[in-house]
């Protein structure tokens, strides 16, 4: 009779960096999973123990899910990215599973209602204002205070994120915004976006556990590449980080109480901030993990990954150690340099063989065509790399990107044959 406490139902998107490692995951911890895929239909068996939902109805969803556990219980619902942590809070509901709540859940992917907690609880935090996708941005500049921030509240991967520094430039980055919330098929009458003060700093990412609350750092990320704008794409992560430790106990203690601020109690947590003299900015907190593939290089215990790591949390299994590895460790999210058609990338073998560098992943396809931010919503690969100290891994990362050729042909816009 097979053990219902080693099944877990994983929430996923066709697209997803993620959803291979999960599998691997669960497979070496012995858990049997039932794949669910974000689909604009309701619920079908795609093959075998996969099946597709629409998590953009999240009502739906949970009622067809919740009959599909019926005959096939589960011990917890797992979102591997930002699409499925609704979901998965509401179905975890449902069905009486340990979760964070659902409107803990919104809080940490609606970025105005997290202004808004983060607020309440004093945690250090850019102060938004939420104004109307339509509003007129010539208006607003009599009340703003320049250099701002103008975003999207439910986009993720710094897409649409747009500095802005005067009356002219937040007028073009609301109709950048406005197109791409609008090629999204989102009712720009029903939109909101957000206006906050750019807040300068060195900017870090914190990966953590939540236990009960209680946050356990499993690894702070330093971005050494200026994040300054116009546009925010993040490239470099290293850690260990090379920031102080009494500021390394800041950022962690400011994430628990951010965390706490907009509900989240348990599972994975992935927190952007800023540091300047003034002290820890959190920019933002979401409730999963990490994004892409830049979790390959984290190893912790007996050579566990972060994805055995998340899984054993939500079926109760002992984890022997969160310690990561010793060793320093970095991933370049391969930028992409302008709109085009993706047609190869040279100098591979080259960069391949800087001294550091354990890997190298395109995860574009040939004539796909690629955006960069803050249109785009993916990168055009990963490098990795492993070394005795964060600098000697920073640079490995800049010597085997500078390597690379990158080919993008323009895309041409399709001449009707009509006559």
């Amino acid at each position: 009779m097979l053990d219902v406490s080693r099944r877990v139902l994983l929430l996923t998107t066709p697209t997803s960096y993620r959803t291979a490692a999960f599998l691997t995951a669960a497979e070496r911890l012995g858990i049997e999973v039932l794949l669910v895929e974000d689909t604009p239909e309701p619920l079908r068996q795609l093959w075998g123990q996969r099946y597709g939902v629409d998590f953009s109805r999240p009502e739906r969803a949970v009622e067809a899910l919740a009959e599909l556990v019926q005959s096939c219980p589960v011990r917890a619902v797992v979102p591997v990215d930002d699409a499925g942590t609704i979901l998965a809070a509401a179905l975890s509901r449902r069905l009486g599973l340990p979760s964070n709540e659902p409107d803990a859940a919104v809080a940490a992917r609606d970025k105005w209602i997290m202004r808004q907690r983060f607020a309440a609880a004093s945690v250090p935090s850019p102060q938004a204002l939420a104004v109307p996708a339509l509003s007129s941005p010539a208006h607003l500049a009599r009340g703003v205070t320049f250099p701002c921030v103008v975003k999207p509240t439910r986009l993720t991967g710094s897409r649409g994120v747009i500095r802005a520094d005067d009356p002219a430039s937040l007028a073009l980055a609301f109709e950048r915004v406005r197109a791409i919330l609008a090629s999204d098929g989102t009712r720009l009458e029903d939109a909101v976006l957000l206006v906050e003060p750019f807040v300068p700093g060195f900017e870090v990412a914190l990966e953590g556990m939540l236990d009960n609350g209680t946050l356990v750092p499993l690894a702070l990320f330093d971005k050494p590449d200026p994040l300054d704008g116009p546009f925010f794409e993040e490239t470099i992560y290293v850690t260990p980080s090379r920031l102080p430790s009494a500021t390394q106990e800041a950022i962690r203690a400011v994430t628990e109480r951010a965390a706490r601020a907009l509900g989240l109690h348990t599972g994975p947590v992935h927190a952007e901030l800023r540091v300047n003299d003034a002290g820890v900015w959190v920019i933002e907190v979401a409730g999963r993990s990490i994004g892409g593939l830049c979790s390959r290089i984290l190893e912790f215990g007996t050579g566990r990954s972060l994805e055995e790591i998340i899984l054993a949390q939500a079926v109760g299994d002992p984890i022997d150690s969160l310690q990561r590895r010793p060793d320093a460790v970095g991933v370049m999210m391969i930028p992409i340099p302008g709109r085009g058609i993706f047609r190869g990338v040279d100098g591979l073998e080259h960069a391949l063989r800087v001294p550091g560098i354990i890997g190298i992943e395109l995860t574009v396809r040939r004539n796909q065509l690629v955006l960069p931010l803050p249109e785009g919503a993916s990168y055009l690969g990963f490098i990795f790399a492993r070394g005795d100290d964060p600098r000697t891994v920073e640079n490995a990362l800049r010597t085997a990107h500078a390597h690379l050729r990158i080919r993008l042909v323009p895309d041409l816009p399709l001449q009707s044959t009509l006559r």
